[in-house]
């Protein structure tokens, strides 16, 4: 059975989500959900730097990656911030549509933790006959 993890650490501005995109491109470059994953893990990383203290001088944010032979898990763990990252479905503004867009690549996602710190993840489940054409890194 696949499962392996993965994580890495990313400086707290713009740059680096293009960082973490290409972290994740690399890690999952055979699995067929790879595409999702980066957009999910670019909008994010953006909503790490955009909304919480990750945006700081010397912030940070982590990206992680679970997988298994059905199923990947993506997370990003931010420094927290005041306000808790929610959908804004009727939002028509240019921004405020990542985690729409995550909800509408995602099987499931979720938040936890508080102003401290905040872990936002999303999973993506593998069609069966496509994650036999997946190999481990």
């Amino acid at each position: 059975m696949t499962r392996w993890r993965m994580s890495r650490m990313f400086l707290g501005r713009l740059a680096s989500v293009t960082e973490a995109r290409r972290f994740v491109t690399h890690c999952l470059r055979t699995w067929p959900i790879a595409d999702s994953a980066e957009l999910i893990v670019s909008e994010l990383a953006t909503n790490a730097i955009r909304h919480t203290a990750s945006s700081c001088f010397g912030g940070q944010f982590l990206v992680s990656i679970q997988a298994e032979h059905d199923q990947v898990w993506l997370g990003v763990v931010d420094e927290g911030g005041q306000g808790a990252p929610h959908l804004r479905p009727d939002s028509d503004d240019e921004s405020g549509r990542g985690l729409l867009l995550v909800a509408s690549l995602a099987d499931n996602w979720g938040v936890y933790g508080d102003h401290t710190g905040r872990t936002v993840w999303a999973l993506l489940k593998l069609d069966p006959m496509a994650a036999h054409a997946t190999s481990p890194r």
